[in-house]
């Protein structure tokens, strides 16, 4: 394996400081209050929120780009949601697609199901949890 990038980041817990190895991100963590915890802090799920939001957004506008479609004004929200099931929680996640009117109904289906195929974050979760992705 010979990767192109790889991100390098040190955290002990939910409760915790994480930190990047080249100092651009340091956070607080902490329990959402919805779990019990203060809130006053950033939660991994959230990470991971803007995370793939950031990477389907930009892999959204490369396949356009590669295809002549203009996706300059699509947005991407990502929810993602932990899930009690059998004494453990699992990962699930919903991804909300803005599209601009030209590319409602199938050009905006075939779009996102190309970008599903090469976004790194989607690719990851393929198959491992709930995801459902939702054009407004």
């Amino acid at each position: 394996m010979n990767p192109t990038y790889t991100a390098v980041a040190t955290t002990s817990g939910r409760e915790s400081r994480a930190v990047t190895a080249d100092g651009q991100l340091d956070v607080q963590l902490a329990f959402p209050k919805e779990m019990g915890g203060t809130g006053d802090g950033i939660n991994p799920e959230q990470l991971f929120a803007v995370g793939w939001a950031a990477c389907f957004s930009t892999s959204l506008d490369r396949v356009a780009q590669a295809r002549g479609i203009d996706a300059s004004d699509v947005a991407v929200t990502a929810e993602v949601s932990l899930v009690p099931a059998d004494g453990r929680f699992e990962l699930a996640a919903v991804l909300r697609v803005e599209l601009p009117d030209h590319l409602q109904g199938e050009p905006g289906k075939k779009l996102l199901k190309a970008t599903e195929a090469v976004c790194p974050y989607s690719r990851a979760v393929q198959g491992n949890i709930s995801v459902q992705i939702v054009t407004e």
